[in-house]
């Protein structure tokens, strides 16, 4: 009975060891490719898509137009700002016109003339005062008609002397820096009118378009997506033992289902945490089931190969 009871437990032993699973030679995964996510600008209606999805793309390409008459309204605005502050500046640098000077040169004058008549008025006045030819009223008013002529003399003088010498820099100053504000106004409304034309940032094919011609789009909506036309990288979970076996920029060979032949993969990036259970929470015997995420860059060899076909990397032999 002992024996059989011996017999049973060792075959047990023997099925159980059987069935531990063996750490994998390969690293499993899947072709990829870099995915470009193209976003709205604006909450406005899409106008246009001139490309289909699942065509092919070069960067600058027009993938998705919205409405511009909002836009371009603001834009008209401050294209009219510019050239109102820069018409503005030029006034002031060119200064006052041959015309206008020759203008205030005639009013000082005719002021002299009146200043000039003013004065002889009030003194046949103050002659006659002596007489009691007039009385002290009409001196007065000719004293009053003196000092007026005096002073629209001195205003007409000082309008010719402010037309000759110009401006103040200062304020030359504030014309050119308020034209400086209205240019960059400008500049930014240009280049808001500019992004409602979503274009191609990278040339590849146009895998996705997730809204239709005539939705309004939200602000930071993704509107194109773009599968760049670049070399495929293989995407694949490492075992945990070969983790600390790998470094950045190690060839290790892929594998492609259905090619014969391996392709190079340059490691290009590796997780730093795993992709499953963390290892905190698991004893010694489970943690070689972790798994770390990492990239690996095939050689050009690859260009051809479609994205999402499964892949492995032939791990290096454990010592």
């Amino acid at each position: 009975m002992k024996h059989l009871i011996r017999s049973a437990f060792l075959c047990s032993f023997i099925l159980m060891s059987g069935c531990t699973p063996a750490t994998p030679d390969q690293a499993l995964g899947t072709l990829e490719r870099d995915r470009v996510l193209l976003r709205s600008t604006a909450a406005e209606i899409i106008t246009a898509q001139p490309i289909r999805k699942g065509m092919q793309v070069n960067a600058g390409d027009l993938l998705v137009q919205f409405d511009t008459h909002k836009q371009a309204a603001r834009l008209a605005v401050m294209q009219a700002d510019v050239v109102k502050a820069e018409a503005y500046l030029l006034k002031l640098t060119n200064g006052e016109r041959p015309e206008d000077i020759a203008s205030a040169n005639s009013a000082l004058k005719s002021a002299n003339a009146a200043k000039i008549e003013a004065q002889k008025s009030y003194q046949r006045s103050a002659s006659l005062l002596t007489k009691r030819l007039v009385s002290e009223a009409e001196l007065d008013r000719a004293l009053a008609l003196r000092d007026q002529a005096n002073a629209e003399y001195d205003a007409a003088n000082d309008l010719l002397t402010k037309m000759v010498k110009g401006v103040r820099q200062e304020d030359i100053f504030q014309a050119q820096a308020a034209l400086d504000a209205a240019n960059a106004n400008l500049r930014y409304e240009q280049q808001v009118y500019s992004d409602l034309s979503i274009r191609a940032t990278r040339a590849g094919k146009l895998d996705n378009l997730p809204y239709n011609v005539g939705e309004r789009v939200p602000l930071s909506a993704v509107v194109a997506v773009i599968q760049a036309d670049e070399t495929p990288y293989a995407r694949v979970y490492i075992p945990e033992p070969y983790a600390a076996k790998l470094q950045i920029g190690q060839t290790l060979k892929v594998s492609v289902d259905g090619i014969d032949t391996l392709f190079d993969g340059t490691l290009r990036w590796f997780s730093s945490e795993p992709a499953f259970t963390p290892y905190y929470a698991l004893n010694q015997a489970d943690r070689s089931r972790l798994a770390f995420l990492a990239e690996f860059t095939l050689d050009s060899s690859a260009n051809m190969l479609p994205t999402g076909i499964p892949a492995q990397v032939i791990l290096p032999e454990q010592q």
